[in-house]
């Protein structure tokens, strides 16, 4: 046999211990795919926490908006019923002012202790009584500035001793349903 030298021998040998490959049982190698298995289970719940959080916000926005929209409407709702309750008698206000004006017309210039006279004033009186029940009202205008907002000036004349722009007379009564006008006054202002 042919001796090696102690340096081949040397070389021969390998420097540390001999790496062999690492051997897992099944068991060993069983226990490590479940362990990948659960962890990646555990990703998939993660991420599907995150996404049902994301579904909450989206659906707690929504019911939110939904909401407010409904209260909005409530509101506006309430507002109008309020407003149509409020001026409920306009129409029937309207439609009576005329018979107002003729019950006026034929009081004007009349004897007021004559029966008849006594009797058209009662009715003039029990109407305009239960239409200021109602919230109607007179515009008073006679003898104060003309308002533009309140009464058409359909005349004018130049009256001594009065200022101008005046109402001198009241050609038809304008009258007013709460805070809205009803009909404008006609009226005969001063220059």
């Amino acid at each position: 046999m042919i001796e090696e030298s102690p340096e081949e021998q040397a070389a021969a040998e390998p420097e540390g211990p001999e790496e062999k490959p690492e051997e897992v049982s099944e068991e060993e190698h069983h226990e490590k795919h479940k362990k990948e298995k659960k962890l990646s289970e555990v990703e998939k719940l993660r991420k599907e926490v995150e996404e049902l959080k994301q579904e909450i916000g989206v659906t707690k926005n929504a019911y939110y908006k939904a909401y407010a929209d409904t209260e909005n409407l409530k509101k506006r709702l309430q507002a109008q019923a309020d407003e149509a309750n409020k001026y409920r008698i306009q129409s029937f206000a309207l439609a009576i002012l005329p018979a107002l004006d003729s019950l006026e017309l034929a009081l004007t210039g009349k004897d007021p202790e004559d029966s008849f006279v006594k009797g058209v004033r009662l009715t003039y009186d029990q109407i305009v009584h239960a239409l200021s029940n109602e919230g109607v009202e007179k515009i008073d205008c006679l003898n104060k500035p003309f308002d533009a907002n309140e009464a058409h000036a359909i005349m004018t004349e130049k009256v001594e001793g009065t200022e101008p722009n005046t109402v001198i007379e009241v050609l038809q009564t304008g009258y007013r349903l709460k805070d809205r006008l009803l009909r404008a006054a006609l009226v005969k202002v001063s220059e």
